[in-house]
């Protein structure tokens, strides 16, 4: 049975300081007789209509589970909330849920996400970074100017090319509201151009047909003069 709103608990109390009956009162606010019996003794012992202090939904987990859960995370970052809660039994359930772990894992301040993509280093493309900067750490501010940073990009001429995700009711996955239209085999949806920077200049941009490759790169498009187009010109 529903609890019982806080007016018509101080309509009921007020109906029962009027002289009613308990009956009556139950029958006016439609309750039961029972309910309205502890609603007056509650009144009398506590002064007040609202509900007692409720210790709120037990813990399906113990202490130790949670450190586990937390543990288990830590040191498999890719692990997931449906593997630990096979693998974690519940207080009064064979198992947990999937949802109870993501819960302890956002009490422990673990989001899921999705990782960062970075590019892949072995020994030898250590080693010629630590010689790089070894060789390089004394270089002065004259020196850094000589530098001309160089690299492309791909830019999408329609909408972003990432994961897009559309919000949509049971059977209508394929009306017209729920679609993308894209052009898989015509190309043209993006342009890749090329440029570089040096600490006080700015080549301009070219633009890349094509793949490229150091072999274009090298035949096609040999490097820009940072010193023909300043920072700040149009």
């Amino acid at each position: 049975m529903p609890r019982v709103p806080a007016h018509l608990r101080e309509r009921a109390l007020g109906m029962l300081q009027g002289g009613m009956r308990t009956a009556d009162v139950a029958w006016a606010i439609n309750c039961n007789v029972h309910t309205v019996r502890r609603l007056r003794q509650r009144y009398r012992e506590t002064g007040r209509t609202a509900d007692r202090p409720r210790s709120g939904r037990p813990r399906v987990t113990t202490p130790t589970q949670d450190r586990y859960i937390r543990t288990s995370h830590l040191r498999d970052r890719y692990r997931t909330a449906t593997t630990t809660a096979r693998a974690t039994p519940g207080t009064h359930n064979p198992s947990t849920s999937a949802q109870t772990v993501r819960n302890r894992l956002r009490e422990a301040g673990l989001r899921a996400c999705r990782p960062v993509v970075r590019q892949v280093l072995i020994r030898h493309h250590q080693r010629q970074r630590r010689l790089w900067a070894q060789t390089h750490h004394r270089w002065t501010r004259q020196d850094r100017q000589k530098v001309i940073f160089t690299d492309e990009s791909q830019y999408c001429l329609t909408r972003g090319d990432g994961r897009i995700c559309v919000y949509c009711r049971r059977n209508a996955r394929y009306t017209v509201a729920c679609t993308l239209e894209q052009n898989r085999f015509g190309g043209g949806g993006s342009i890749m151009v090329w440029g570089g920077v040096s600490q006080h200049h700015r080549t301009e941009l070219v633009v890349i047909a094509g793949n490229l490759n150091a072999f274009v790169l090298q035949e096609r498009h040999p490097p820009p003069s940072c010193g023909t187009l300043p920072t700040g010109s149009s």
